[in-house]
């Protein structure tokens, strides 16, 4: 069979259904293959027949250039030459996918400082001092981005609200990728963000290998086919410092995680007046959530807001309404690790934490992201 090779724009036209006169013009690049992608839908690789590639990320388009490749004649695309270090990372959720694929040691710059890190190797590369971080997102150091020779920033979609830093890194030269694994609409689509930066650091194997690996549990877990009306219900939540209830919000890929696990997140848009905006958080008034959660089966606790719980007399300080929960009086509260939400890797784990509890599969007292108080 002959293998068809089309120009980029071509196919790109040919994938896309339509021919948009929009589309970037990249010269006479053939595109031969595409990243395979099980659940990330938020970016898209295109390899081309000289070795190159073409990374799609919304609506932005970049032109990557592994080493010993050259950039193509009329090329009209940010070019991203294959880094060997000193990146910048805004972007947090993207720090524990570089650990993944062990290439911690290519970034070298953040703008998380050392006390808002729950990675362990991470906070073990800051005290080395091999990771140094240089400002906020907002306000990063471009003299250190600029002595340090950075051949990439990768900011997270905050970077919106302060467009003029994006284009000043720009202007030094130094290509920004905007990451938006916090758009995925599956949770294992977060973690695939592995694979592009597996292609940026000439790791794809490792980095496929890496993701096979840690969703492996996830496709073994037997879910009960039952309706979600026998399902488990549960309240995953927060009490924050002047006592309201901090919530995700319904269809969030925290509670895609639950209805994975084969449970119910106990919280429907109906129940609540969601706000449409970039927030996957919202406060409710106590008594909205004693309401809607005072039956529910199972309560998570997130700790990485206002901290970990030890005990429920702990929980009950907050508000002692909680000793007429149900799941309390069933001893069914359960409290997160505060590394939950930087360790991106770890969302197929978490899924298998929540299905053991669920279940009671396994062993729910020794699970990787919670553990139950009493």
């Amino acid at each position: 069979m002959r293998r068809l090779i089309l120009p980029l724009t071509a196919a790109v036209m040919l994938l896309t259904g339509c021919a948009d006169a929009s589309q970037p013009d990249t010269g006479n690049m053939q595109i031969t293959g595409h990243m395979p992608l099980e659940y990330a839908t938020q970016f898209s690789v295109d390899y081309c027949a000289d070795g190159c590639a073409v990374i799609h990320i919304a609506t932005e388009d970049y032109l990557f250039v592994p080493e010993g490749c050259s950039e193509p004649a009329q090329n009209n695309l940010p070019v991203i030459s294959q880094p060997h270090g000193d990146i910048y990372v805004a972007s947090s959720s993207a720090m524990d996918l570089f650990d993944a694929i062990g290439s911690l040691d290519a970034v070298t710059m953040t703008s998380t400082d050392a006390d808002g890190w729950t990675l362990p190797d991470v906070r073990d590369a800051m005290q080395r001092g091999d990771l140094v971080f240089i400002g906020k997102y907002s306000a990063p150091d471009y003299e250190a981005l600029t002595e340090s020779d950075c051949p990439l920033a990768i900011e997270n979609t905050m970077i919106s609200h302060s467009p003029a830093v994006k284009e000043q890194i720009e202007s030094l030269g130094i290509p920004v990728i905007i990451e938006r694994s916090s758009y995925e609409q599956h949770p294992l689509g977060r973690m695939e963000w592995m694979k592009l930066y597996g292609l940026l650091l000439g790791k794809t194997e490792a980095a496929s290998e890496c993701f096979t690996e840690k969703t492996a549990g996830f496709h073994t877990l037997e879910i009960p086919d039952i309706p979600d009306s026998e399902r488990k219900t549960v309240a995953f939540f927060s009490i924050t410092g002047n006592g309201a209830v901090n919530i995700r919000k319904p269809g969030d890929y925290i509670s895609q995680m639950i209805s994975l696990a084969g449970g119910r997140y106990i919280f429907t848009a109906d129940d609540l007046s969601v706000e449409e905006n970039a927030l996957s958080t919202m406060n409710i008034q106590m008594e909205t959530f004693y309401a809607s959660a005072k039956d529910a089966d199972i309560l998570i606790y997130n700790s990485t807001i206002e901290g970990q719980l030890d005990s429920i007399a702990q929980l009950e300080e907050k508000s002692p309404v909680f000793a007429d929960f149900r799941a309390v009086q069933n001893d069914s509260v359960w409290c997160t690790e505060q590394n939950l939400f930087q360790q991106t890797t770890g969302a197929a784990d978490m899924i298998t934490d929540l299905n053991s509890i669920f279940t009671g599969q396994g062993n729910p007292e020794k699970l990787t992201y919670l553990h139950r108080i009493h």
